[in-house]
């Protein structure tokens, strides 16, 4: 049995990819929309003595046939490396309630989830009712977080907000009305996983806005925040980007990445 430090171990565990993608798919603004662009989908484990805190749960399997979007690994299966089943997460950080962030849910059965209030009552409320903006929920997972509610495994949060010392969580907004980011402190500083307030390096650096947004000025200022809230912008973890694999050593298995260390090598920019 090991005791909490408040400094953390962070990993990102990749589950999946999508490469028939393009430039015009990942930003609003850019000159070469026809360039290739992959994606990458990533959960994160954050680790401190016994406490186990897991960031978004990816989807699983049913989904990705639904959507055409297949997994490489059930996400349930891609912490095995960890010495953890489903069953032993009992902390999740639900970033915001996109299909691909809060699709395995019902995978966790015992975990106590930690979301937004705004993001509930965007996923829930007349903004629905738009085709545009319902196209990333499945409500089928809203209705797992609902549940949760219902059975007091939910707690929600406005704005800033402590879930353990040296874990906070920070409402960004932009691409989902509820988005939120999670500072983490480790030995390399602050680290930030943005999620989708930045799928790619290239959205906050350059300031490109991704193309899946609720509230354009709340993504561009959120580009800020991410900055204010990192020890220094190489800790800033966009959610979708490939380059992460690149500059954050491979650990324990093929698709899991250790954050805490900071990166190997230098950030282009």
């Amino acid at each position: 049995m090991s005791a909490a430090s408040g400094m953390w171990q962070v990993h990102a565990v990749k589950y999946a990819d999508r490469n028939a993608r393009t430039r015009a798919d990942s930003f609003i603004l850019d000159d070469n929309h026809d360039a290739p662009h992959a994606m990458d989908y990533f959960m994160w484990i954050l680790r401190d003595g016994n406490r186990v805190i897991l960031v978004d749960t990816g989807y699983d399997h049913k989904e990705a046939q639904m959507r055409g979007r297949p997994i490489r690994l059930d996400p349930g299966e891609a912490l095995a490396p960890f010495g953890l089943k489903p069953e032993d997460i009992t902390e999740i950080i639900v970033t915001h309630l996109h299909y691909d962030h809060a699709g395995g849910l019902a995978l966790f059965p015992n975990a106590h989830l930690h979301l937004q209030a705004a993001e509930m009552a965007f996923a829930t409320g007349p903004c629905m009712c738009h085709d545009t903006l319902r196209a990333p929920f499945t409500a089928g997972h809203v209705c797992e977080a609902v549940t949760r509610l219902y059975r007091g495994k939910l707690t929600f949060h406005e704005g800033d907000s402590e879930i353990a010392d040296g874990v906070t969580v920070h409402c960004i907004g932009g691409h989902s009305r509820g988005l939120q980011a999670v500072r983490v402190r480790t030995q390399a500083g602050w680290i930030v996983l943005a999620s989708d307030a930045a799928h790619y390096y290239e959205n906050f650096q350059a300031r490109k806005p991704f193309p899946i947004v609720v509230d354009l000025q709340n993504m561009l200022d959120g580009f800020d925040r991410l900055y204010q809230l990192a020890s220094r912008p190489e800790l800033i973890i966009p959610g979708h980007d490939p380059m992460v694999r690149e500059l954050f050593p491979q650990d324990m298995a093929s698709h899991i990445f250790r954050l805490d260390l900071g990166p190997m090598k230098e950030l282009k920019r």
